[in-house]
């Protein structure tokens, strides 16, 4: 239907935004241009526009029935928040490529003047609505807490999380609600191509720098406790956007969860991982972990180890893992990076839904894959292959496993 449409937008030769009212917007599932899937949503809050220089827009032109290029312009994308779920990556032809920064890149369009993106809501914002965050009394209680604990390096390190990168579990820990994070570890056990902490010098740029510290016990303790025991839903996460693989920091965690564990029984300690130091994993399990969320790019070998570039361990690990923590009744999630055309193609769907029934994990948590798109098209070989819109593809798996959650946020044990 027309109405789920949005037309074509793009940024001119002055930086100027242009709408152009003969040409439909149009976006990528794979290698196939679509003209919608499902519908195009407003931009939610929390949403940007991206240039994405070397790539012209291109859009489809109903009455001569076909997709054109639009030159001398630069095409536009979106980038959604936490909550959403793209499902088309941003129609373009390359004229000069340059690879580009380690984003969600979602097609972008418009109707009536408002601007559109190719999305699907697939979490409620409850608690993860921008309206809640940089607000005006931010800086105040970052500096309440930092004088509290003048030499507390997680603090410090959050501290600039938040007020830097706008980091929304960072900024939590000081407005002592929901889920904080906790990282303590500079180290990692995989190399994953779209790592937003680290970065090869002549590659795109990391959006946030890697802590070069370890803390300790006490510090640990210090910025946990009172968040399990004040926070409403208080969960702590260990494994966050600005460290490595906190699983190597076993012996510091295993003390760190019985240190707090002897002291309060609230709230929920959760690890981000990537679950490959199956040892490391297990103590922790046994130590008083509460949750689990494992990223995961593919659940083949070989397009998994493509991403994550694995040092030490195999996806059989992760496998062990999952179900290790499943069988010790951890909340057990998948961080599924998910990227429209590739995702939802069939062997990987075959894989994911295999590794689903035999570990029994709980959740998907779905995450927009940071990326250049066109780093994934080397690894698609049927371009002929015909493949579900990403609301398709979510009926199935809802349809298949009905006692599973999708969504895109750790939940609070229960």
């Amino acid at each position: 239907m027309l109405s789920s449409r949005a037309f074509l937008i793009y940024s001119d030769t002055n930086g100027n935004l242009q709408t152009d009212p003969q040409l439909i917007a149009v976006g990528f599932n794979g290698n196939q241009v679509e003209l919608s899937d499902e519908t195009w949503v407003d931009l939610p809050a929390g949403g940007e526009l991206l240039l994405l220089p070397g790539r012209l827009p291109v859009g489809y032109h109903q009455g001569e029935d076909q997709v054109e290029v639009v030159e001398g312009v630069t095409a536009l994308a979106a980038i959604l928040p936490m909550g959403y779920t793209r499902t088309l990556t941003p129609g373009y032809e390359i004229s000069d490529y340059q690879e580009l920064p380690l984003f969600g890149y979602t097609a972008v369009g418009a109707v009536d003047g408002r601007l559109k993106v190719a999305a699907i809501e697939t979490d409620e914002q409850l608690k993860w609505n921008p309206i809640y965050y940089n607000t005006s009394d931010l800086s105040r209680l970052i500096g309440e807490m930092k004088s509290e604990y003048p030499q507390n390096r997680i603090i410090q390190q959050l501290a600039k999380c938040a007020l830097e990168y706008n980091c929304l579990t960072a900024q939590n820990l000081f407005y002592r609600r929901w889920e904080a994070g906790v990282p303590v570890s500079p180290s990692c056990n995989a190399d994953c191509v779209g790592c937003i902490s680290k970065q090869p010098a002549e590659c795109c740029p990391s959006p946030q720098n890697r802590i070069d510290w370890v803390p300790d016990v006490i510090e640990v303790a210090e910025v946990a406790l009172p968040h399990l025991e004040q926070a409403p839903d208080g969960i702590i996460s260990f494994g966050q956007g600005c460290e490595g693989e906190p699983s190597l920091q076993k012996e510091l965690l295993v003390k760190s969860i019985q240190t707090i564990r002897q002291k309060t029984v609230k709230g929920t300690i959760n690890i981000n991982s990537n679950a490959g130091f199956t040892e490391a994993i297990k103590a922790l399990t046994d130590s008083g972990l509460d949750s689990i969320r494992v990223s995961l790019f593919s659940a083949i070998p070989e397009y998994y180890h493509w991403y994550h570039r694995p040092q030490g361990y195999t996806l059989a690990e992760v496998r062990e893992s999952l179900t290790y923590t499943v069988a010790n009744r951890l909340r057990v999630a998948l961080n599924l990076l998910f990227l429209p055309g590739f995702s939802n193609r069939r062997e990987q769907t075959i894989a994911l839904k295999d590794l689903i029934a035999t570990t029994g994990l709980h959740q998907i948590q779905l995450r927009n894959l940071n990326i250049d798109p066109q780093r994934i098209a080397p690894l698609i070989n049927d371009h002929n292959e015909e493949l579900p819109t990403v609301g398709e593809w979510l009926e199935d798996l809802r349809r298949e496993f009905p006692q599973l959650q999708v969504g895109n946020y750790t939940k609070p044990k229960e």
